[in-house]
């Protein structure tokens, strides 16, 4: 049976974890199904990554972890490497990345909230950085952890490995939002996704994601200023009305 559940509607494709008796803990067919459809986004204007049932998704399966235990350390990198490509897939997916997270993000979860561009989440979802725990590290999804929570609140939470609740992750940077209704505030965004223009909203992710240096940034801004979507939301606001693309 697949492990996601994915359905477009639109202009919009839902990616749904579907593993909820594992609490969508991840295991090779989950990191393969993934990295596979964040790779077919195509040109959509948003993906929904969410987890069915209780939790978004509570890292390592307990299984997968056991056996990665009889690996050897060649046979650890190449199952590392698996998780690392689907993380850098879902990072540098061309279109915007909305994770819908509650119950629990652990570990691997909180890598899949922090490769996201929006997290919205319940607010009594418990988050954890929980690796070490195992007595292992966070060593796979750090480079994305750190580039949310930044070294201070890492420092913290990746050596204790504590569970933090929904307001720290707000504070620290790892969500952006939280809601009691999760499908309103998801639907909110997808509403001020639209009214952007579709290439720059693309534009734009990939500016967080290089941070180009300042003659670089000259060239971008002239690009789209000149673009055709460019030119339409310039005389839109000049004349006062809606650009072609907010319907």
């Amino acid at each position: 049976m697949s492990a996601l559940r994915s359905e477009q509607a639109g202009d919009v494709l839902r990616i749904t974890m579907s593993r909820p008796e594992q609490r969508n803990a991840f295991d090779a067919a989950l990191i393969q199904e993934l990295t596979g459809a964040f790779a077919g986004v195509g040109d959509l204007r948003a993906v929904v990554l969410a987890g069915e049932g209780k939790s978004f998704s509570a890292g390592a399966d307990v299984e997968w972890m056991r056996a990665a235990a009889e690996l050897s350390y060649e046979g650890n990198v190449a199952d590392a490497r698996r998780l690392r490509m689907m993380l850098e897939t879902i990072d540098s997916c061309p279109a915007p990345v909305i994770a819908r997270v509650q119950g629990h993000a652990l570990g691997g979860g909180c890598g899949l909230v922090a490769c996201s561009d929006i997290a919205i989440a319940a607010p009594d979802t418990k988050f954890a950085f929980s690796e070490v725990k195992l007595g292992i590290i966070p060593a796979v999804i750090s480079p994305f952890a750190l580039a949310k929570v930044g070294a201070s609140a890492a420092r913290r939470y990746f050596v204790t490995g504590e569970r933090f609740d929904a307001e720290t992750a707000l504070r620290i940077g790892l969500v952006h939002e939280l809601a009691e209704d999760l499908d309103a505030a998801v639907d909110g965004l997808l509403d001020e996704l639209r009214s952007a223009g579709p290439e720059a909203a693309r534009h734009a992710k990939k500016l967080v994601l290089e941070r180009p240096d300042g003659l670089a940034t000259e060239r971008r801004i002239a690009q789209r200023r000149t673009s055709e979507e460019g030119q339409e939301g310039l005389r839109a606001f000049v004349e006062k009305r809606n650009p072609s693309w907010h319907l």
